[in-house]
């Protein structure tokens, strides 16, 4: 590799991290993903094959994760005969405060708008989805669990023209 062309996949690279993108460069990487859902049922990622799947990392009290899972939540209902599952993984440290989410949840939104969350401080939930810095963080993935894109932070404009281009 040139030194100009080493320089400009370098920026490249810092400005997809700078801007909370992160585009999938290795496609051989697939994610997994098992625990229990919040009505105790067991979930494993594998059981969403074939679908192209957003899944979420959020906290209760964090205002940008309850914007952008309203906004999930609407793409969620209008897409999921699509080929599309919305899973939520919560990241709080006590239980309590994803049971407070679950029952607003459960009485704001009927059965058919609610998706999976699960709890992943729960004893028995195992994932490769690393180090979660920045709440929220979202992975979409296609059928096969490989990473299309990542965003930290709020889901942007573009990101959703993505995500329907991944259906």
């Amino acid at each position: 590799m040139q030194r100009r062309d080493f320089i400009r996949s370098g920026l490249a690279a810092g400005l997809f991290v700078s801007s909370g993108l992160s585009l999938a460069d290795s496609p051989a990487t697939s994610y997994s993903l098992q625990g229990t859902d919040v009505y105790g049922k067991k979930l494993d990622l594998r059981d969403f094959s074939g679908l192209t799947v957003l899944v979420s990392f959020f906290t209760f009290d964090c205002e940008v994760c309850s914007d952008d899972l309203k906004l999930m939540r609407e793409f969620y209902f209008s897409n999921k005969k699509k080929k599309f599952m919305l899973l939520g993984v919560n990241l709080d440290t006590n239980k309590k405060d994803l049971d407070d989410y679950n029952e607003l949840t459960t009485q704001a939104y009927s059965k058919d708008q609610r998706f999976p969350t699960v709890w992943r401080n729960a004893a028995g939930h195992t994932d490769n989805f690393g180090s979660i810095r920045v709440r929220p963080t979202h992975f979409v993935l296609d059928g096969n669990a490989k990473l299309k894109f990542r965003r930290e932070g709020k889901f942007q404009p573009d990101d959703w023209d993505n995500l329907w281009l991944t259906l």
